[in-house]
Parts: structure tokens; sequence; C-alpha cells
């Protein structure tokens, strides 16, 4: 049975295309495997990809090859210029569209090229979905992320089986784009959220409080968000390890102000936290994890941690 825009149906022959098997899509494409479904992938450094080949995924050789061989094709890439290039570039995605075939880019990036990719999509008789994600290495290892989605619903609804193979929340947020702008509200929130846990446990450390004792107290009150449960202990334990890469946040901070600049919006607190971010790149952390703003606090108050 197909959905009212002619998309086809989801059923365990479907066969699904994956790009970027980074830390969450290695996760994500395993879980749409371990459900049985076939997935064909491609990455730009096959090596990344071994541990999902090694779980069945059959190896691509460019972005045309998987879109040639699938019916629903997922990206989930660094940077905007990435995602231009997998789609629009020289063997890439929309070179090898066909009528029906879906393309969800699960990647983090601008409103503007996700509207792009689906007009682009559509004249080729395709559709596109920006369905951007929060809940981090942990959400995606625990098939619990957050899924928002930009497109025409009843696509998004159509894909929805394999979409709850990653994540528990999918909510459609209306036309083309609209994924990418959910997404900025949610950084813009883990800005403020993460500034205010890095300065508390900062705070609490100049204070000579026990710092696990602290977070026991104010963990289950007001205070109370996924930052602090999930990226204070790593900070406590000094494990920079990424879970969500700073270089990457960065990025998503600066499209966010983009959009609000040309919007007409003043956010001063998102504009303070993305140059505390770019002087932890600055630092050589750019590959850590977000929960490194802690290392450039205590550098700019001078405390040195064993």
């Amino acid at each position: 049975m197909s959905s009212a825009v002619g998309v086809p149906a989801i059923s365990l022959g479907t066969r699904v295309g994956w790009i970027g098997t980074g830390v969450m899509g290695l996760s994500l494409c395993g879980h749409i495997i371990a459900k049985g479904y076939s997935a064909t992938v491609f990455n730009r450094t096959k090596q990344k990809a071994q541990p999902i080949l090694e779980k069945g995924a059959a190896w691509a050789e460019s972005p045309r090859e998987v879109t040639e061989k699938s019916d629903i094709i997922f990206t989930m890439l660094g940077f905007p210029p990435d995602v231009r290039e997998v789609y629009f570039g020289k063997d890439g995605i929309l070179e090898a569209a066909r009528p029906g075939v879906v393309l969800v880019d699960m990647t983090t990036t601008e409103p503007g090229l996700a509207r792009e990719i689906y007009d682009a999509a559509k004249k080729r008789g395709a559709f596109a979905v920006d369905a951007p994600v929060s809940g981090g290495d942990v959400g995606a290892r625990n098939a619990a992320l957050s899924i928002m989605a930009g497109g025409d619903r009843e696509v998004a609804e159509a894909i929805k089986p394999i979409l709850e193979t990653m994540g528990k929340n999918i909510i459609h947020q209306g036309p083309a784009g609209s994924g990418q702008h959910t997404k900025m509200c949610n950084q813009i929130v883990i800005a403020g959220t993460m500034i205010g846990v890095c300065e508390s446990l900062l705070y609490g450390l100049r204070a000579g409080l026990d710092l696990q004792t602290m977070l026991n107290s104010i963990q289950p009150g007001a205070a109370r968000c996924w930052t602090l449960e999930n990226l204070a202990p790593r900070i406590l334990q000094r494990d920079f390890s990424p879970g969500f890469f700073v270089e990457h946040f960065i990025k998503d901070m600066g499209i966010a102000l983009k959009e609000a600049a040309q919007m007409g919006i003043s956010l001063p607190g998102l504009a303070l936290v993305h140059q505390l971010y770019i002087a932890v790149k600055a630092q050589g952390h750019g590959k850590s994890g977000t929960q490194a703003l802690m290392l450039a606090l205590e550098q700019m108050s001078r405390i040195e941690v064993d």
C-alpha cells in the first residue's frame, strides 16, 4: 500500500542506503540492519565503514551507486559543503535519484540547503526529508534519538518504520527546512545548558566541594537537564572523547547565528558560547567532545586539574 503522495510503503524488502559512517552513523545504520533491512553503504574512508560491513552491509564506491541500489537513502555527514557534494556533486545522489526514491538527510545543516535538496528531488519525482537528530552518541547507541522531520508530512509518516529503529521521539515539524530550524532551537538550548553546567562545576571546584556529591544534589532538582546527567560525569572523569565534536557544534551555532541575523533577531547568549567554543578549538580540541568547553574555562580561570 502506497501513501497518498506515492511514496512506496516501507517493508523489510525496502533497500536502505547509508552514507556517512561516523560516530552516529555507525550506530544508526547498525540498528537498521539489526531489524532485518538490507543496507548499502558509502563513506569517504572505507576503513571507517568496516564495522558496519562486518554486520552484513554491502559497500558502494560512490553516493550515486548507493542511490542506484537503494529505495531510501540516509545521509549523516559533517558539514554543509559535505552535504552539497554528496547530493549535487559528480557521482552524487541526485544524479541517480529516480521517481519514488526517498532521500533523508540526518546531518545538521542549513535550512536553505534542505529546501534546495527537496526542490531538486521533487523535479526528479523523488522525495526528500530533512531529519536531524538530538541525543548524541548515547541516544544513537540506544536507538533513543529525538528526530525532527521537515518535508511532506505523508512522506515523513511513510518512512516512520525505519526512523523508529533509530529514535523514540519522531515529530514532523513542517515543510522542507523545518527539521533543520528545529535542530537550531535544540542547539541554542544546549549551548546555554553546556556553559551553565561547566561554570557550575568550575564554581564548585573553586569552592572546595566534592563535585560528585554536589551533582547528586542538583541533578534531580530544577537544574536537571541532559547535559548535567550525561556530560557532567564525563567531565569529572576527565573524559573529553567525542559524543559530538566541538567543531560540529561550532558549525551548528554558526548556522543558528546566521539564520538569526537573517530573521533580524539577536541571540547574545548563543554568540558568547560560540566564541568560547572557537577558543576551545583554537586550543586544539576541535575533535574533542562538546564537554571540552570545561578545558577552556579552566584555562581562563588558571585552574589546573590533575
